[in-house]
């Protein structure tokens, strides 16, 4: 597990496959709440490798780093079979110990500079995009966020452990990943005229998840007045996403996975991501689940600061994605296996 949406997302996958009778070897990098979202979610994990910046430079040395530290791990478990959602490093890892790997994705812009045997993406992204042989290649309906969210149940109290009041207005804030080398500057003007505009507004309480504690570290110096009021709210410890996502108002996102997380649970959603936009979200965006913000004024054009009615319940419960991903990874292991 690299990031932290890898987290909920392997949650049911692992407790389908323990419950088949395999075992399992599970590693996470310590970095973007990743050991703290399993630890939330009581998925035991070995930490493995973390985060080194964000130039090239640093990325390639934390890629090797993280590489041979799973490399002297793994010699020892010997794994059939090697399954991530996207992990450059535990690519790297099986490809050296000629270990057969499944990388699941559903993002067809992704870098596939290290190859894994097998890719599995959402149908809604036609194969033809993916730089793999075709008879190489998997799909599963839905989104990958209806892995989990399917088996999604509120729980009570959010509001009040941030000092949320029912009736304040509550948006969930996901700014974008400044780290990462898909980073568009643009974004960072989004986020900022998003936060301007939200912060006029008498009744409302912007909760704010940021990626790392630099990223908490410049957001606290960038709206003092905001924070020290009370309606810019960073949570001190780690919190269940989907949970926030369920009790706001709304979600404005600059992470791919918020936004489709909130696509899935029915909550309007906006996305602030100005990277290459993917089949997932375009699918979504044709559907009118998801709102791609372009500039400052869609920003003020777009989004609706109301109320939403948290009495309704449009989550699908559908486990189509969860048993087509799981039955393939336990084809695919048996086939490592004989």
């Amino acid at each position: 597990m690299d990031n932290s949406p890898h987290v909920p997302f392997f949650k049911p996958i692992i407790g389908e496959l323990e419950k088949r009778g395999f075992v399992l070897v599970i590693t996470a990098r310590d970095c973007f709440q990743v050991k703290g979202l399993a630890d939330l979610m009581s998925i035991e994990c070995r930490s493995v490798g973390r985060h080194y910046g964000k130039s090239i430079f640093l990325k390639v040395v934390g890629l090797l780093t993280r590489s041979f530290q799973l490399m002297a791990f793994i010699k020892k478990e010997k794994p059939d079979l090697a399954v991530s959602h996207g992990s450059r490093g535990q690519l790297l890892t099986a490809n050296i110990l000629r270990i057969p790997a499944l990388q699941i994705d559903d993002y067809e812009h992704s870098d596939l500079t290290i190859k894994p045997t097998w890719f599995m993406v959402p149908e809604v992204i036609p194969i033809d995009k993916i730089p793999m042989p075709k008879d190489n290649i998997f799909q599963y309906p839905g989104i990958k966020e209806d892995v989990y969210a399917s088996s999604f149940t509120p729980e009570e109290g959010l509001r009040a452990s941030l000092s949320i009041a029912e009736n304040d207005l509550m948006i969930t804030i996901r700014p974008p990943a400044t780290e990462a080398h898909y980073h568009n500057p643009e974004s960072d003007e989004l986020l900022k005229a998003t936060i301007d505009r939200m912060g006029q507004i008498n009744n409302v309480r912007m909760v704010l998840l940021p990626r790392n504690d630099s990223q908490a570290h410049d957001i606290r110096n960038m709206w003092p007045d905001l924070i020290n009021a009370g309606k810019l709210i960073i949570p001190e410890k780690v919190v269940d996403g989907l949970n926030l996502i369920w009790h706001s108002d709304l979600v404005v996102s600059g992470g791919g996975t918020m936004n489709r997380e909130a696509a899935a649970l029915g909550v309007p959603v906006y996305s602030i991501f100005k990277g290459k936009i993917g089949a997932v979200d375009r699918y979504l965006a044709e559907q009118g689940r998801l709102i791609l913000l372009e500039n400052s004024a869609d920003v003020r054009a777009e989004i609706r600061a109301e109320h939403r009615d948290r009495s309704r319940n449009d989550v699908s419960h559908s486990k189509a994605a969860l048993n087509r991903i799981v039955n393939e990874i336990i084809r695919l292991a048996d086939s490592c296996n004989n």
